[in-house]
């Protein structure tokens, strides 16, 4: 749901008569959304609960300009905005759409990834947003903010299941500490069994299902001269997911190896695998914040956050997705563990927003610490002292017999160093009770080094060299043939400054309508392609900053006494040295090389638009267009020949989504009612670059009802999940042979139970 959406939250009155208003702190300072000069999604609450959203992969549903690339891992996946997104396995490379949790920028996209617990409201930011935000945010940024401590003392539990034995259940206290002291304390559990059966050996086990828990813990200061917040939480997920399932045809041995149910052809109705490893990844993660606003005298105000987060993610990924190696088509199994530790501190001064000229400044400092442990094994044979198997005509290695089946295999061990340095400021200007302009600059300083050691594939069972689908004969440093330097390391470091900013003008004809046009420019740091194969001097050439020139033009409105709300925004925004990931055959097998790819470009136009017709009835219509495509991507370097994939479309940008939804409640008499409903069309996309791997058209629509006391304490709520029983995909790679299901692609029912005092 949209800002203007969003904005209708609860009042006094039993239920809403007009849309209100809500407060967002997308400039670092509280403001009303609709006097913010941003393109914003903010999400309240109570929506997050409404709609089922539990994770950042859920605002999809929710906020049309942004969608989701489903890896095998959560350190694999991705949030692209305006179809624009850094899809990379680089331990060395930030994402472009930054996540900031409670003001503290997180490191690696797959931090983000966690359950949302207790969150006040979620603040999405479209464009480039690096003048206040800075690291990571050149497509976009998503603002996690926590609720806080309350005043009296307060509780809530709730319990969820939904079909295929889905539980979810959170408790939570909140109250007073002492004299302005107060906290709140957090649990939570969830559990699914999943949407795939791993048919192998005769199990019929479920897969890509998760089990999640953790707890946070809140303590808020709240003085005359001074507000303090600390944050502690944990966090642990044991996911069997995300299983590649195979909808298209491998040729008729390998489609009887599969031996699925009802064939291999299905498409995204494919529902089966028969995987000898279960594909699954495992995350750690617990964290420190300190946060503080500081009275420095009437007119300005000291803000300081501090973090530390550490994070653990190991991944245990099937790599041939068939149920063993067999002659002419190999078994590759993966195992890696990437190690994240990050500690960051903000310090700004902000002056007084009533007065005609405002401001705010200070100064970042982050430093990261990644580590990735990654180990390829392979099982090759190019003949077999075993039958074929008169069922499926293959005929299997044997595992046994060391003469003509090997068993190549390599580690891989990373270690990457990255500090960010930044002064910012950002100043407004009112000219008059309509015109305003401001105007942002920001400073970065980066500092980028890694280390990767590989030695050359050898064989496990012999010690000798080899090599097989994914495992390179070369060590990391590369041959002295290919100019490397014939040794196991591979290292390398960058250094980058850059000047970014923004400027706005802004008209207030009236208290409520705002236009608004803005130019931003946007940074992302350098990078390198640190991956399991990096190989130098390819690898070890530091990939160049992306940069960003962006224009928005937008209106913001509300009318017929505050029952209507309507934002409208338009933009443009050009990429140059766009960080994008090239996808290469080594032995066989598909791996990925992060490159500069080019100049691309996303324009189009969003609309969110919500009304209170009536007393309790809610209704809300968002849509985004963007139309985001290559613009010249890097000529052939031998031939200066243009790339094929100019003009093309870019990965997981659907053209056009909207979002359709309602929602009503209405007093029974003793009974308060809720109903809703939302539906959501995402048009034809690609999950590659070049216009591969096409994801057709889709359209989901949910609904719940829902029984409370008239107080609200206690409420009942049945949910229905795609009504319709419509199937769709996230990502499909090569040819349909490996495609991502997600759990909603089936109809599935629930029921949800809170109580609160």
């Amino acid at each position: 749901m949209t800002a203007s959406a969003i904005a209708m939250i609860a009042s006094n009155s039993a239920y809403a008569q007009e849309v209100e208003e809500i407060t967002v702190t997308a400039q670092k300072v509280e403001e009303n959304v609709q006097s913010v000069p941003i393109a914003i999604t903010a999400v309240s609450a109570d929506r997050l609960e409404t709609t089922g959203t539990t994770s950042l992969e859920g605002i999809t549903r929710i906020v049309p300009s942004v969608t989701f690339r489903k890896g095998t891992t959560s350190a694999n996946s991705a949030i692209v905005m305006r179809g624009v997104g850094t899809i990379t396995f680089s331990v060395a490379a930030e994402p472009s759409v930054s996540t900031v949790v409670d003001g503290i920028v997180l490191s690696r996209s797959g931090q983000a990834f966690m359950d949302l617990v207790d969150a006040e409201r979620l603040e999405v930011l479209r464009g480039p947003q690096g003048t206040l935000f800075g690291k990571n945010a050149s497509a976009g940024l998503v603002n996690i903010v926590s609720k806080g401590g309350s005043d009296t003392l307060e509780a809530e539990g709730k319990a969820e299941w939904y079909e295929g034995d889905e539980y979810r259940l959170r408790a939570s206290v909140a109250g007073p500490l002492g004299t302005d002291w107060s906290g709140r304390l957090t649990g939570f559990y969830g559990s699914y069994d999943g949407n795939i059966t791993n048919i192998n050996g005769g199990r019929n086990r479920k897969v890509n299902g998760y089990e999640h828990w953790g707890t946070r813990g809140i303590v808020d200061y709240r003085g005359e001269v001074a507000q303090l917040r600390f944050i502690a939480d944990y966090f642990r997920a044991d996911d069997d997911c995300c299983a590649d399932v195979t909808g298209a045809s491998r040729g008729a041995v390998l489609d009887a190896e599969l031996g699925l149910p009802s064939g291999v052809a299905l498409g995204e109705d494919q529902r089966f695998v028969n995987h000898n490893l279960v594909t699954r990844t495992r995350d750690k993660q617990w964290s420190l914040t300190a946060s503080g606003d500081f009275e420095l005298s009437d007119s300005h105000t000291l803000s300081v956050v501090a973090g530390y987060r550490n994070w653990q993610n190991e991944e245990i990924r099937e790599g041939d997705f068939l149920p063993r190696a067999i002659v002419g088509t190999p078994e590759l199994h993966d195992n890696g563990v990437v190690k994240t530790q990050q500690f960051s501190v903000e310090a700004r001064i902000a002056s007084d927003q009533a007065l005609p000229f405002f401001y705010q400044f200070g100064g970042f400092v982050w430093h990261s610490d990644n580590k990735q442990d990654f180990t390829r094994r392979d099982i090759t044979c190019a003949r077999s002292t075993l039958p074929v198997d008169p069922r499926t005509g293959g005929t299997p290695c044997n595992v046994n017999d060391t003469v003509n089946t090997i068993f190549p295999t390599a580690t891989s061990n990373s270690d990457v160093n990255s500090t960010n340095y930044a002064l910012f400021g950002q100043a407004t200007y009112r000219l008059n009770d309509m015109f305003a302009v401001t105007g942002g600059l920001r400073y970065t300083w980066d500092e980028l080094s890694y280390t990767h050691i590989r030695a050359p594939g050898v064989n496990a069972a012999t010690g000798l060299p080899a090599t097989g689908p994914g495992i390179s004969g070369s060590p990391a440093g590369g041959t002295i043939a290919s100019g490397g330097t014939g040794r196991n390391i591979s290292s390398g470091s960058s250094s980058n400054g850059n000047l970014s900013g923004k400027a706005v003008l802004q008209f207030t004809p009236a208290e409520d309508l705002m236009l608004y046009g803005s130019y931003t420019r946007g940074y992302k740091g350098p990078a390198f392609n640190v991956f399991f194969n990096h190989t130098a001097p390819i690898n070890s050439v530091p990939i160049d900053e992306e940069t960003s020139d962006a224009f928005e033009i937008g209106l913001k409105s509300r009318f017929l006494d505050n029952k209507v709300q309507l934002n409208l925004a338009g933009f443009s925004v050009e990429y140059d040295g766009f960080q994008a990931n090239n996808f290469v055959l080594l032995n066989g097998a598909v791996v990925t090389n992060l490159t500069n790819a080019g100049t691309v470009k996303s324009q189009g136009f969003e609309v969110d638009l919500t009304a209170v017709p009536v007393e309790g009835l809610t209704l809300r219509a968002s849509a985004a267009y963007a139309d985001a495509k290559v613009k010249r991507f890097n000529p052939n370097p031998l031939t200066n020949a243009p790339d094929a994939r100019d003009g093309t479309r870019l990965p997981l940008a659907p053209k056009f989504t909207y979002t359709l939804g309602a929602d009503y409640e209405r007093s029974l008499g003793g009974v308060m009612l809720y109903l809703g409903t939302d539906y959501r069309h995402v048009s034809k996309q690609f999950s590659d670059l070049g216009e591969s791997g096409p994801i057709d058209a889709y359209g989901q629509w949910n609904a719940s009802l829902g029984f409370s006391d008239p107080e609200d304490q206690y409420r009942l709520t049945f949910h229905v999940r795609n009504i319709s029983d419509e199937s769709y995909i996230l990502l499909n790679v090569s040819n349909a042979q490996r495609l991502q299901i997600p759990r909603d692609a089936d109809r599935y029912f629930g029921v949800s139970l809170r109580a609160k005092m």
